[in-house]
């Protein structure tokens, strides 16, 4: 069939430029929502500090950028700063850059990546610092409605006016609320493990490589926000706060230790409550630091009453400083129950909190100053 010139049929070329149409709509619509997302989550931020601000903690960074587009929020505070005003004496904290992330279709969950060095002065007291190879935060939630959150620091190195303090191959931090626990009768599910750390300055227990893990269950926290930790503390030991310690386990080298019970405060803020004890070759290591190191017992130390009553063996159960003594091992294994640890021989016995008072067994350990 022919047609006329004028009637003829014209080709369609308009179903070509469709899909690129379509991607254009599509491209503006999505950038327009970006826009909308991340000057949103700048408002959070900003609403987030004026919060804290009244709490007693001023965040401040020296510069602020925003990006991420077109899949993620990313906010890029260089050369942060946090001033600590609830804290006795106040602290002032600086730090490299703080960088935290966020799923444009999933702005609940944030990730965090910090970049040492990190710096705190405190009044009248030396500087302290710390640095890491890597540290990350996720936090799933919101304020109101808060689900886990979780600390990992890799290579964590902790000084003070040159000394260190603590260090750590490896460190890690969770919480969790228990599903509808939250927050008529919340409770948070903890978990902390450290691998390969030390603490030189506080004691021998822990100046060489330990392991460390544990899993708890916080009860009490009512609400999570903003206010000065002396607060928190007070309002949760009024609300019956406590820790139950479901597990926890220390290791070094051949010594092991584990502890389960429950921790609370009294109205003054000091510790109360009793962890049941079980250690395996660790009692042998560390005597000296726990009873009879300091060549002058406590009144009530159960050694020092043997001492007051048989004066010609003192020397024989305190023995030589910072070593272990045969007689003085076994009068602390006779102080617990005889039982074995992962097939090794050991000792349980109760390690109390009576207000801040420590005691393992009978044998009084310390006072624990009181928190708040």
């Amino acid at each position: 069939m022919t047609y006329h010139p004028v009637l003829a049929p014209r080709p369609r070329h308009w179903p070509i430029f469709v899909p690129l149409i379509f991607v254009l709509v599509l491209a503006a619509a999505w950038s327009g929502f970006w826009v909308y997302a991340a000057r949103g989550a700048r408002a959070q931020i900003e609403d987030w500090r004026a919060r804290q601000a009244n709490a007693g903690r001023v965040f401040a960074c020296g510069k602020q950028e925003f990006g991420g587009y077109p899949f993620r929020i990313e906010v890029r505070c260089i050369d942060a700063g946090v001033e600590l005003r609830d804290t006795q004496p106040p602290v002032a904290v600086k730090l490299k850059q703080i960088l935290v992330v966020a799923q444009v279709w999933d702005p609940k969950l944030l990730i965090a990546e910090f970049t040492g060095p990190l710096t705190a002065v405190m009044p009248g007291q030396p500087d302290m610092s710390a640095d890491w190879t890597l540290a990350q935060t996720s936090v799933r939630g919101t304020p109101d409605d808060p689900e886990r959150a979780s600390i990992a620091i890799d290579g964590l190195k902790l000084d003070q006016d040159g000394k260190r303090l603590m260090d750590a191959q490896h460190a890690e931090f969770h919480a969790r609320v228990q599903f509808g626990s939250w927050p008529h009768n919340p409770a948070i599910d903890l978990a902390v493990k450290l691998v390969a750390a030390t603490a030189p300055t506080f004691g021998a227990i822990v100046n060489q490589p330990t392991d460390f893990d544990a899993a708890a269950v916080l009860h009490g926290l009512k609400d999570l926000a903003p206010k000065p930790l002396p607060v928190r503390l007070r309002e949760w030991q009024a609300a019956g706060g406590r820790i139950e310690v479901q597990s926890s386990r220390f290791a070094q080298g051949e010594a092991l230790a584990t502890a389960t019970g429950t921790l609370a405060l009294s109205p003054r803020g000091a510790l109360d409550g009793t962890m049941q004890v079980t250690a395996a070759g660790l009692l042998e290591r560390f005597v000296p630091a726990l009873a009879g190191d300091k060549r002058a017992a406590p009144p009530s130390s159960a050694l020092g009453a043997i001492e007051r009553a048989v004066p010609t063996i003192s020397g024989t159960i305190r023995g030589a400083p910072g070593q272990p003594n045969p007689l003085q091992v076994g009068l602390l294994a006779l102080l617990g129950k005889q039982t074995d640890l992962e097939g090794k021989p050991a000792v349980a016995m109760p390690l109390k909190f009576a207000d801040g008072a420590v005691t393992l067994g009978p044998i009084a350990v310390g006072q624990v100053p009181p928190l708040y």
